[in-house]
């Protein structure tokens, strides 16, 4: 599956940002879209691109963002937010997820997964699932979601979206969201570790200990209980690694 993460707005975009200029929006954006693509890189057969320019080096034009992820084949598009409301602080406040005004179901879907994640994550007012006529909504073909993760021109949740812990509670609740709707699987951790089972040894007809294991179809027996069990002397050369079993009249 491919998903295109769009972390909205450049660092220099005119009002996108804080009433006393504390923090621009994409300090959030960009961050959180960086968590995002960790957490989905962790499911199985996810791809993933940015749509704007990573290091902040220019707001990249939103017709150009859509182009690039319509090229690529994005199945997945989420732009990443923070609010505002006027030109000062206000009461402002909550999260809201956004489709395009058409209200696609598919879309519909992974908004409403993503909005019910991103409240549970954060506590945050709920504003609900909205629809509006943003252009990475209507150019996108892929489905498409538009999260608005809290209000810059809200004191306290300005503080919030300046903490590094919530950018990353946000990432999670989106992440788990996406994988939710489109059912995505995490990748099996490879180990190193071998199945090790009980097993029996029976040496002319007399059972030995408990020393036997059984290792990926295989029985291990300690060279001393064998030994012993034959009447055989063992020795061991730690210098040679060599293993010498004498049974009784051998020269």
């Amino acid at each position: 599956m491919k998903i295109a993460i769009d972390a909205g707005h450049g660092p220099q975009t005119p009002g996108k940002r804080c009433p006393d200029d504390s923090m621009r929006e994409f300090s959030f954006n960009s961050v959180t879209a960086r968590y995002v693509r960790a957490g989905l890189l962790e499911y199985d057969g996810v791809q993933t691109m940015y749509t704007h320019a990573d290091n902040g080096s220019r707001d990249v034009p939103l017709k150009e963002r859509t182009n690039a992820a319509n090229k690529w084949g994005a199945d997945l598009l989420v732009s990443i937010h923070a609010n505002a409301m006027g030109s000062g602080w206000s009461a402002a406040r909550g999260i809201e997820t956004f489709t395009y005004i058409t209200r696609p179901a598919s879309a519909v879907a992974l908004a409403t997964a993503v909005q019910r994640q991103l409240v549970k994550a954060t506590g945050l007012y709920d504003r609900g699932v909205k629809a509006e006529n943003f252009h990475v909504l209507r150019e996108s073909n892929a489905v498409s979601i538009l999260v608005e993760c809290g209000f810059m021109s809200n004191r306290d949740e300005a503080a919030l979206l300046k903490s590094d812990a919530y950018r990353r509670k946000c990432a999670a609740a989106i992440v788990a969201g996406i994988a939710e709707v489109a059912g995505l699987k995490k990748k099996k951790e490879e180990s190193n570790d071998m199945r090790v089972d009980k097993a029996a040894t029976v040496v002319n007809g007399n059972r030995l200990g408990d020393e036997s294991v059984l290792i990926e179809g295989r029985v291990y027996v300690p060279l001393v209980a064998i030994g012993k069990a034959l009447g055989a002397a063992v020795d061991f050369n730690n210098i040679t690694k060599t293993a010498t079993i004498t049974t009784k009249g051998a020269k």
